[in-house]
């Protein structure tokens, strides 16, 4: 098994709902989200898939959550605009964006140098 990983960022404001601190004010990150695919089958050039393909597609999703307010998007209306969260989220919309033969991996969400929360999909038994 091979593993991808690329890192981007945007940046975006928000509030945490049912929070008791300072972060339930507004305030903004620049996020560092990492996402990792893996598969199994190179290509005949000897890659799993091209890293500037793969940075294409994440700055893409990104790109409808930079410099936006979090809590005013569809996707966060119920749901709270917290990095485990928007971990969740990217990597549920970076599924059905990745060519056939690779899969999603993990997504991680850093909201600061020394913060962050990752979203992988439990392993399936059998």
């Amino acid at each position: 098994m091979y593993l991808l990983t690329v890192c981007e960022e945007f940046a975006a404001a928000h509030a945490l709902r049912e929070y008791d601190g300072k972060c339930a004010r507004p305030h903004g990150h620049n996020f560092r989200v990492e996402v990792a695919v893996r598969g199994s089958q190179l290509g005949p050039a000897g890659l799993l898939m091209d890293f500037a393909e793969l940075k294409r597609i994440v700055r893409a999703l990104l790109a409808g959550l930079d410099h936006q307010d979090l809590n005013e998007l569809p996707a966060f209306q119920v749901r709270n605009p917290t990095a485990e969260h928007l971990a969740h989220y990217i990597f549920a919309e970076l599924e059905p964006r990745m060519p056939e033969g690779i899969a999603v991996d993990a997504v991680t969400v850093w909201e600061n140098e020394r913060s962050a929360a990752t979203y992988r999909r439990e392993p399936r038994e059998g």
